[in-house]
């Protein structure tokens, strides 16, 4: 066990302990159950810039990400950067309208957005069983990517690292809140940024210049240093699936669109687009180029996911790489304290208040009971990734896309077409979640394309058709 790295490691999450206890002591002040979700809707440019992004940064950027470029070479990179305009989008397509409208009707969840737009208690049922259900598979591949992070690096036996990080997590996640999560978002995101950029230089200088490294890839396999990767695995319709999934179709993310009710300002979000995307930018070209150059450096990796862990380790001093060990362990907390938090919103404010809504006033109880489903949902989670595949990344995509097809129309329908209605929604949302779950569960590939492709076509077709037959029986009504 590597005593040298964990003393920064202990010193950060110390750090972020703190930060959260900060948190909670200002929310005793406010509104705790709005500030436990939203923070008051007070964010400025700088942090709507860090959280979305190191909301949207995850395991699957610094761990999963980076151990596909390891496994399918320099192809895997430039496919990564298909993702650099998801700050542009997510702000620009869903921004603006949505605070407006949680301003307006003092929405705090995506399902108090969607019951605004649409007028459904059904709507709002399947969006938060949608919600628990996606996010079970992509908070788990969380927590897998943090025990594999402390397992490869430190020396922490699976099992052990599990434990510690995701009861550390949850901690801080279930008493700090919203306020805790974004402060932590700028503070993390400063980290993996800055981590990002050092690990790359420390690869290219440990390798020899990226010239040697180049060669010595080019020995082990030609292949990974072509767009297309060995076997010609990433191909147009593999490409083109891919910008949807993770480019186009983030703006249909609920723990990415909950960001967009909770800044201050026009000049916030505006900030925020440019911030976000160059941070965005610049972390996922470091770290998947570090994955993709690792192959050099440790060329028998039997497991590509412990690529960057294993790297930090060797190409950093010790002090060092405990200190930047902190950027994937920031990316992958900071993605679990939004996706707990929308889970648990999801159950208090969606389920439990519809069924008692005589509540609302005990606003301290709420939050409190907030915090228990926030530590019985992390114990759960912990459980479920007891035992990890190979590759992450698999699974954080397939949570990813089972969220879009449900909820990428719905939301911009709902902002930009004055005429959607609540039949048109529903069956979207139905019939996307229906196909994508069938398509993904039996690995069935229409003309090659991901499940995400059709389940949106569908998605869309489907609406248009039933928000016709829904203004067709308004008009019967009348």
């Amino acid at each position: 066990m590597h005593i040298d790295i964990i003393i920064p490691l202990i010193l950060y999450l110390i750090l972020v302990f703190a930060i959260s206890g900060y948190a909670y002591l200002k929310r005793k002040k406010t509104d705790q159950f709005t500030d436990y979700f939203i923070g008051n809707r007070t964010m400025g440019g700088f942090l709507l810039a860090m959280t979305i992004a190191a909301t949207y940064i995850s395991a699957s950027s610094f761990i999963g990400g980076p151990g596909a470029a390891y496994k399918f070479g320099l192809g895997w990179v430039l496919l990564a950067m298909i993702q650099v305009p998801t700050v542009l989008l997510s702000l620009g397509i869903l921004g603006k309208k949505f605070a407006i409208l949680a301003r307006q009707y003092n929405a705090i969840t995506l399902s108090d957005m969607l019951y605004v737009r649409y007028k459904s208690h059904l709507i709002v049922w399947f969006a938060s069983l949608a919600i628990v259900v996606a996010f079970i598979g992509a908070m788990t591949v969380q927590f897998i990517g943090g025990a594999r992070l402390l397992e490869s690096s430190v020396g922490i036996p699976y099992g052990y690292g599990l434990l510690i990080f995701g009861i550390g997590t949850v901690i801080y996640t279930a008493f700090g809140g919203f306020r805790a999560g974004i402060l932590n978002d700028a503070f993390q995101g400063i980290v993996m940024l800055v981590g990002a950029i050092i690990l790359l230089i420390a690869v290219i200088y440990v390798g020899g210049g990226l010239p040697n490294i180049l060669s010595e890839i080019k020995q082990i396999d030609p292949a990974l240093l072509t767009p297309q990767g060995p076997n010609n695995f990433m191909d147009f319709p593999f490409m083109a699936s891919f910008w949807i999934l993770v480019c186009f179709g983030v703006v249909g993310l609920p723990h990415t669109a909950v960001r967009c009710m909770a800044y201050k300002d026009s000049k916030a979000v505006h900030r925020g687009i440019i911030l976000g995307t160059i941070i965005v930018a610049i972390i996922m070209f470091t770290m998947h180029l570090s994955g993709a150059l690792g192959h050099a450096i440790l060329p028998d990796l039997a497991i590509p996911d412990q690529v960057v862990p294993n790297l930090i380790v060797q190409v950093l001093p010790p002090i060092a790489a405990g200190i930047f060990l902190a950027a994937p362990l920031a990316a992958i907390m900071s993605t679990i304290n939004s996706q707990l938090l929308q889970v648990s919103s999801v159950i208090i404010k969606d389920l439990f208040l519809s069924i008692k809504p005589e509540m609302k006033k005990y606003d301290k109880l709420l939050t409190r009971l907030s915090v228990v489903i926030t530590f019985i949902f992390g114990g759960l989670l912990i459980l479920a990734a007891w035992t990890p595949p190979d590759m992450v990344i698999w699974l954080n995509l397939l949570a990813f896309g089972g969220l879009e097809a449900v909820f990428l129309w719905p939301l911009v329908l709902g902002l930009y077409w004055k005429k959607a209605n609540a039949c048109g929604a529903l069956s979207s949302m139905i019939s996307g979640a229906a196909c994508y779950a069938i398509l993904a569960s039996f690995n069935i590939k229409l003309f090659d394309f991901h499940p995400i492709v059709p389940a949106l076509i569908l998605g869309l077709i489907t609406f248009l058709i039933a928000n016709q037959l829904g203004n067709s029986l308004q008009k019967k009504d009348r």
